[in-house]
């Protein structure tokens, strides 16, 4: 990402309209100091987003009408453990936002899950965390209470 940054600040420094680059695998690619600062600036913002609430997805549609599965699996996951306070961003309204949360995060798919500015991962992993008892112990550390616990206690 720094190598990133630095090519594009070269690119506008010197007023170029189109750079070349060197990654670490040596091709040459062709990019627009343009494009390359909007790269960085959604990165940056992204960085910001994630930060913003405790609980953060990225998601295909929205918590009130998820338009995959895996998508609607999180938010039933979510609304499972009592968690309706969330920011939730749908990647189908942006493309920019899709390909770019997946490198912003490394991670190639959506849903994307974040707690307190990190990253959490995919339905999988949040499925996984929900059935060994993870997710309790993590929305704790958030300081939400799990509604799991009071269900719990109620069936005693």
């Amino acid at each position: 990402m720094n190598s990133l940054i630095r090519s594009t600040a070269r690119c506008i420094r010197s007023g170029a309209a189109v750079c070349l680059l060197r990654p670490a695998d040596g091709l040459v690619r062709a990019a627009s100091a343009r494009f390359l600062c909007a790269a960085a600036d959604l990165q940056k913002d992204l960085g910001e987003m994630v930060k913003k609430d405790k609980v953060v997805v990225f998601i295909k549609g929205t918590p009130a009408q998820p338009m995959c599965g895996f998508s609607n699996a999180v938010v039933q996951i979510l609304r499972m453990h009592g968690v309706d306070q969330y920011a939730s961003y749908n990647v189908l309204e942006d493309q920019e936002l899709r390909e770019g949360v997946k490198v912003f995060s490394n991670w190639p798919t959506i849903p994307q899950v974040y707690f307190n500015g990190e990253f959490v991962g995919g339905c999988d992993i949040l499925l996984q965390m929900h059935q060994n008892g993870d997710l309790v112990d993590e929305l704790k550390k958030l300081g939400i209470r799990s509604a799991l616990l009071d269900a719990e206690k109620e069936s005693k």
